[in-house]
C-alpha cells in the first residue's frame, strides 16, 4: 500500500559545501531525515523533514534497558542518475528479525521501502559517484517510553538516516583472534543488529587496537575454537581447494552482503563451504601454504582484505595479490550496484519518481 508522508524541505541544501573526493565515514549527514514513530498499536506521524537533533527525556527506555536496532544499506546511482537501492527487501526483513528479537514492533516492508525511495528522490544529489563511494542508509528504531522499569517500551521512533561516505577502510585489515571476551552466544542476540552487540564490543576491539591490530577475530562463546566474525564484517577464507566461512547458526549477522558475496562466488565457478571454520583449520592451512585470501564483508565495508591475523602471540601473515578473489568480488558488487555491470539476479532496485508517492 501507498502511505501518505509528510514533507517538509530545507530551506537550502548543504550539498554544495560536501567535498565528494574526501569524505569521511559517519560524520556527514544529507539535509533530509524520516520519522515515524509507533504509538502502541500502529505507526504514526509519517513524515521526511529537515534533519535537526531531537529532544529525548533522560528516562527514555531506550537508554536504560537497551532497546534500539538498527540496518546499514547502500544507495548508488546510475549513468543517468537514477538513485538505485541494493537489495531492500533484505534489509527490511532483517530489520523485522531484529525488532521481532529485541521485542519491538515490526515495520511494515512497503513503509520502510516507500520511506526509503522518497528519501532518496529527496537527496539524491548526495549519492556519490565515485567508484568507492556511496550514500550510506542507517535506518534506526529505539524505544521512547519515558519509564525507568524493567519491561518492553510501548512506543518506539524509527528513523533513516542519510550519509555520504568514502571507503570504510582504505587498506588491509589485521584481526586479533579474541579468546576471552566473546560477542554473542547461542540462544542470544548476536544475529539481530541490536546497538548493544556493538557496545559491548568496544572494549575488545580497543583492546586489539593497543596490540596493533584493526579489529577483532571473535570466536565461538563455548571452546573459543571455530571462527565467528569480524567486528563490522561476516569472514571469508580462500583456501586451495574453497572458500569457507562460518555457517549461520544463530550467533553471527545475516549479512547481505555475505549473501551477495557467495552468490558471486558461485557465478563465477568457486566452491564455497558454509560450516564451522575452526581456528586451528585456518593455521594449518597458512602453515601448508594453503590459505591464499581472507576477506571480510559488509554493507559499510563492503571488501575488506585482511592481510594478517594475530593468534598466540604469532602473526600469520596473508600475502594475497592486489588483483586477486578479494578485489575481483568489490569491483563486481560496487559494479551491480551502480548499475555499471549486470545485475543477474535483480538486486538493484531504481527508484524513480513513478515508485515512490509523494505527499
Amino acid at each position: 500500500m501507498a502511505y501518505s508522508i509528510k514533507i517538509t524541505k530545507a530551506a537550502q541544501s548543504k550539498v554544495s559545501e560536501v567535498d565528494f573526493s574526501n569524505i569521511p565515514f559517519g560524520k556527514i549527514f544529507s539535509d533530509h531525515i524520516f520519522v515515524a514513530d509507533y504509538d502502541g498499536k500502529q505507526w504514526t506521524n509519517l513524515e521526511i523533514k529537515p534533519l535537526e537533533k531531537m529532544p529525548l527525556h533522560p528516562a527514555t527506555m531506550a537508554w536504560h534497558y537497551g532497546q534500539a536496532i538498527f540496518e546499514g544499506m547502500k544507495a548508488g546511482k546510475s549513468a543517468d542518475g537514477v538513485p538505485l537501492l541494493f537489495r531492500p527487501q533484505l534489509h527490511a526483513q532483517r530489520m523485522n528479525a531484529s525488532a521481532k528479537r529485541m521485542c519491538m514492533p515490526e515495520i511494515p516492508e512497503d513503509l520502510f521501502i516507500q520511506a526509503l525511495e522518497q528519501l532518496l528522490l529527496i537527496d539524491k544529489d548526495w549519492i556519490p559517484t565515485q567508484s568507492d563511494s556511496a550514500l550510506y542508509l542507517r535506518p534506526v528504531m529505539m524505544a521512547t517510553d519515558e519509564f525507568i522499569g524493567v519491561r518492553s517500551s510501548e512506543t518506539f521512533r524509527f528513523m533513516i538516516l542519510a550519509l555520504p561516505s568514502g571507503p570504510y577502510y582504505n587498506k588491509p585489515v589485521g584481526l586479533w583472534v579474541e579468546e576471552h571476551f566473546v560477542r554473542a552466544a547461542d540462544g542470544g542476540v548476536g544475529e539481530a543488529k541490536a546497538a548493544g552487540n556493538y557496545g559491548a564490543a568496544l572494549y575488545p576491539t580497543k583492546l586489539a587496537r593497543d596490540k596493533g591490530y584493526d579489529q577483532v577475530m571473535w570466536m565461538d562463546a563455548r571452546d573459543f575454537k571455530y571462527v565467528q566474525e569480524s567486528g563490522t564484517m561476516n569472514v571469508f577464507f580462500l583456501t586451495k581447494n574453497a572458500v569457507l566461512t562460518p555457517n549461520l547458526s544463530g550467533t553471527i549477522l545475516r549479512g547481505i552482503t555475505r549473501d551477495s558475496i557467495i552468490q558471486i562466488l558461485k557465478d563465477n565457478g568457486y566452491k564455497v563451504e558454509e560450516r564451522p571454520v575452526s581456528i586451528d583449520e585456518i593455521i594449518e592451512a597458512h602453515t601448508k601454504g594453503e590459505l591464499l585470501e581472507v576477506f571480510g564483508t559488509g554493507t559499510a565495508a563492503v571488501i575488506a582484505q585482511i592481510h594478517r591475523i594475530g593468534y598466540h602471540g604469532k602473526d600469520y601473515h596473508i600475502n594475497a595479490p592486489e588483483d586477486g578473489v578479494a578485489a575481483m568480488l568489490k569491483s563486481s558488487i560496487n559494479g551491480i550496484r551502480q548499475g555499471r555491470l549486470q545485475d543477474k539476479h535483480d538486486w538493484v532496485w531504481p527508484v524513480e519518481q513513478k515508485s515512490a508517492v509523494l505527499a
